[in-house]
């Protein structure tokens, strides 16, 4: 009878513990950033980069209405996604409605996307779908090559690198022909700052960890996942060789739908584009 009673307790607790880590999935966490100016220059206001990662749309805890909702009275003027978009042939008509949705915040400079390494599971076909989506609802996607914007007459130039984990990340070609301006990187696996000494940028935007999803006691079952992990990098902003990065947490979830220690997360940067940024001899 006692060993009844224990089972059912240690069931119950379990039970109790998946159905809050399964809420957690739905308290989605606003994280805003002000990146300021390090080089003193004015600038009436900052651009605004709404950044998305890892929405792993088979696990997925927010409708696309609901995540318009919470950013409907933001003013957006650059939307990244960095990557991790689903893993299956089935789930591609999802994305749409989110895209749509991401579309009608209206960003002033655009929609840009990179992959990460579970869109990468996909076969050729099914990769050339993802992409073919993502390009017919207005997103610029970015295989180690740049774009460049003009804020006035400052230059911002975007440089998507593919992934890191999986192989696909091209540092030279992502850099080709940047001159003096701005560099926003989008990448999905933020790894690939260990191997950027040599490729100056001003502030890079990655995911991945989903800091840590299940965190707890720590981030252990991370480790395999590469350098930054053992140096306790895994979520939020960081620095190597002076230059930030962020890790976003992410928006969905991969295996199981459930978070215990982290959150989903919306990020927006607010970034001093006017500056006048990297102005010196860069690999590129």
């Amino acid at each position: 009878m006692t060993m009844l009673l224990l089972l059912i307790a240690v069931v119950t607790l379990l039970t109790a513990i998946g159905m809050k880590a399964y809420q957690n999935t739905k308290h989605v966490v606003i994280n805003t950033l002000d990146l300021g100016s390090a080089h003193n220059t004015k600038q009436e206001s900052p651009l605004q980069i709404l950044h998305l990662s890892d929405l792993h749309l088979e696990n997925i805890s927010i409708s696309p209405q609901q995540l318009y909702e919470k950013l409907k009275d933001e003013p957006i003027d650059l939307i990244a996604l960095t990557g991790d978009f689903l893993d299956r042939k089935r789930t591609i008509p999802k994305l749409e409605p989110y895209l749509q949705k991401l579309n009608h915040l209206k960003p002033t400079y655009g929609m840009y996307a990179v992959f990460g390494n579970h869109d990468y599971v996909l076969n050729k076909e099914s990769f050339q779908d993802l992409r073919e989506v993502l390009e017919a609802n207005d997103c610029t996607v970015l295989q180690n090559e740049n774009r460049t914007i003009f804020l006035d007459e400052h230059p911002l130039h975007i440089i998507g690198i593919d992934d890191y984990g999986t192989g696909h990340s091209e540092l030279s070609p992502s850099f080709k022909g940047i001159g003096d301006g701005y560099r926003l990187v989008l990448t999905h696996d933020p790894n690939v700052v260990l191997e950027m000494e040599d490729y100056a940028y001003d502030y890079l935007l990655s995911g991945h960890f989903h800091g840590g999803q299940i965190l707890y006691p720590k981030a252990y079952h991370l480790v395999k996942m590469g350098k930054l992990v053992r140096m306790n990098m895994i979520k939020g902003l960081h620095q190597h060789h002076g230059r930030k990065f962020y890790i976003s947490e992410g928006l969905g979830q991969t295996g199981l739908n459930i978070r215990i220690g982290s959150r989903p997360e919306i990020t927006i940067h607010r970034v001093q584009s006017g500056l006048k940024a990297i102005q010196e001899k860069a690999v590129g």
